[in-house]
């Protein structure tokens, strides 16, 4: 992969999910940090081994074959993930001089309570304590929770703390990411499937409900469940039982379901967009995580948790630095502060942070007008732009889609395979018009 395309072990360290790329020839070509802590292999023995045991059935040849993107849930076949299924996106990616490679971000689905009982959620503020409190008391029952507040407050690890001080914790915490689940997608992800059931189903597979038994399920962004599956969730949620896909043997699984969303469900409800019944099951106990423009005097102590991850030696920031950062809004909460302070990271020098290695991305609103094409992609507070390298790619593969169709984001959708709710988020996430 050419120098000018990546650097790649910096760029892809600002992902804190686990990250693989795959060149055509179906070989690793880079893989991140977390990808290491994740599968306990270093990126110097991983690189240039094939992407796959068994090439016969490879997500990752298809991929080259169709330049579709996927997303599904898929075991692990990693020594260190044994046993454990993973969360997987992919998509096509092209370098400056249009060589195509294939980015996969992956995420282990399930956690025992005994993995990590470090306490991941940092604060000291009266509004943080009071929700921890809150998030306690949640724990101690076998109520539904429903997590409320906007994209980056930690809503996952608010749900990942509620599993470890329950009476599950003992057991699994399975996580059902629902903006993957499409209408063909539910029901096999969710309730698993039979041998021969469909068309590529070369074998039997658990579903993440049986996955979670005597454990937690989480449903993260659950406002994203196709109208048309919810009856089938509310089924499994109310009797615990269900069936795979092509199977007829009735199954049980006992669960404690914690949800989140960034969605007004309550709302959602009255526009017919989410069933009543299933918004009053699963919102029993709810939650509201704060976002962190109200918390903000937890940052230096953020700051100072993200900054100790990171490694390679101890960070200091200037004053004007934690200025910049304390009178920053946060729309993106939590997962902006660590991506901005990653990225600082890279950018000073001498591990000395400076007021100009602080960079924001810029949020700009998305329109659906006919002009789609001709519009901006992405700009920062700075000319360089804050969007990693990585994402960038995906911004320009996106961007190729909107110019091949007119901004048609149902056509454009199709091509990618995911749903318009998913590619909305996409454009959101990238700041593309």
């Amino acid at each position: 992969m050419p120098q000018s395309a990546f650097k790649l072990e910096s760029l892809l360290d600002t992902h804190d999910l686990p990250f693989v790329i795959i060149n055509a020839d179906l070989k690793t070509v880079a893989v991140n940090r977390a990808w290491e802590v994740c599968f306990g292999i270093s990126r110097q023995n991983q690189v240039g081994q094939p992407c796959c045991a068994d090439n016969s059935d490879c997500r990752h040849k298809r991929l080259f074959q169709t330049l579709e993107p996927y997303a599904g849930i898929y075991p692990a076949t990693r020594p260190a993930a044994e046993s454990k299924f993973l969360n997987v996106r992919g998509y096509p990616l092209l370098d400056a001089d249009g060589t195509l490679y294939l980015g996969e971000s992956l995420s282990v689905l399930s956690k025992s309570g005994t993995d990590s009982d470090n306490d991941k959620m940092v604060g000291q503020c009266p509004l943080f304590s009071a929700l921890k409190t809150r998030l306690v008391q949640a724990a101690e029952t076998q109520a539904p929770v429903l997590l409320m507040g906007e994209t980056g407050t930690g809503k996952e690890l608010a749900a990942e703390f509620i599993h470890r001080h329950s009476q599950n914790a003992h057991g699994e915490f399975v996580i059902a990411d629902c903006t993957i689940f499409s209408e063909d997608l539910f029901e096999s992800e969710m309730f698993g499937h039979e041998k021969g059931a469909f068309t590529g189903a070369v074998a039997g597979k658990k579903g993440l409900f049986e996955l979670a038994n005597n454990g937690t399920l989480f449903l993260d962004e659950v406002g994203e469940l196709p109208l048309s599956q919810q009856p089938k969730l509310l089924r499994a949620l109310e009797s615990g039982q269900f069936r795979r896909v092509g199977g007829t043997a009735t199954l049980k699984s006992t669960v404690r379901v914690v949800c989140a969303t960034h969605r007004n469900l309550a709302e959602m409800v009255k526009q017919g967009r989410f069933r009543e019944d299933l918004f009053y099951r699963l919102s029993v106990f709810p939650i509201e995580i704060p976002p962190l423009r109200e918390r903000r005097q937890d940052l230096p102590i953020l700051v100072d948790h993200f900054l100790a991850q990171f490694g390679q030696g101890h960070y200091d920031l200037t004053q004007s630095a934690l200025i910049k950062l304390m009178q920053h809004t946060w729309p993106g909460n939590i997962r902006e502060l660590r991506n901005c302070l990653q990225l600082a990271t890279g950018l000073c020098r001498d591990h000395h942070i400076q007021e100009s290695d602080i960079n924001f991305i810029r949020r700009q609103a998305i329109t659906n007008g006919p002009n789609i094409a001709e519009q901006p992609m992405y700009e920062s507070d700075n000319q360089s732009g804050a969007l990693t390298t990585l994402e960038r790619f995906e911004a320009d593969f996106i961007a190729s889609l909107i110019s091949k169709y007119q901004g048609n984001r149902k056509l454009i959708a199709a091509e990618m395979n995911i749903s318009e709710r998913t590619l909305y988020r996409k454009l959101n996430r990238l700041n593309l018009n």
